[in-house]
């Protein structure tokens, strides 16, 4: 029961990992396909719904966000990263990008188009994606055992045996170093956007 429990645990979190790297992409697809908004716009003919749509299409990238953020920040421990395949450091890396990203929109202004800033948070959430692409496959889905049996090769070898967190034991070290230097960066995040988000309050009670 234990061995079951512990594999149906470590594919729950590995699946949930590859979908947040699935949102992410997502996310920026959405993001990026601003053009096409404008064009279904003109469809709409009420006010109600122009504005309806305009705080859809936004709110929907930013929840996606936020579901990546909070996996990220899940996998990212010593525990879960010594059980599942995480390329570090950048699946780690793209968490950290994307969580910026978040914080830029939610409270700089990042997700209005006509903001500066948007194209600040679309820049992260590119290198996010990109960090979590060339992770996912070049890293976790390197080829397997068997094909290497066959075909040799150097590199696929190196990065599956440095590359990734439940290689034993040199991955195990790459991971803990990863965890060291990410999560407090992330854990900055995480203050900064907190820090931002008291500031509004404050004005927002001063102004009542």
């Amino acid at each position: 029961m234990h061995d079951i429990s512990k594999g149906l645990e470590v594919w729950t979190l590995q699946s949930l990992l590859n979908i947040s790297i699935m949102l992410g992409i997502l996310a920026l697809g959405l993001t990026l396909i601003q053009p096409y908004y404008q064009s279904l716009k003109k469809y709409l003919t009420l006010r109600v719904a122009i504005e309806i749509w305009n705080v859809f299409t936004i709110l929907v990238v930013d929840l996606l966000l936020a579901i990546v953020v909070l996996i990220g920040f899940m996998i990212l421990n010593p525990d879960i990263m010594a059980d599942i395949k995480v390329a570090v450091p950048f699946i780690p890396i793209g968490t950290i990008l994307f969580a910026i990203a978040l914080v830029i929109r939610l409270f700089y202004g990042g997700h209005l188009f006509s903001e500066s800033r948007f194209r600040l948070s679309l820049w992260m959430m590119f290198a996010a994606n990109l960090a979590n692409i060339v992770g996912f496959s070049l890293i976790m889905e390197a080829p397997a055992g068997e094909y290497l049996e066959i075909h040799p090769s150097a590199f696929w070898t190196f990065v599956k045996t440095y590359l990734r967190s439940n290689a034993n034991p040199n991955g195990l070290e790459v991971a803990q170093v990863t965890f060291y230097i990410c999560f407090p960066i992330l854990l900055a995040v995480f203050i900064w956007g907190f820090i931002t988000a008291m500031g509004y309050l404050k004005q927002e009670g001063k102004g009542k």
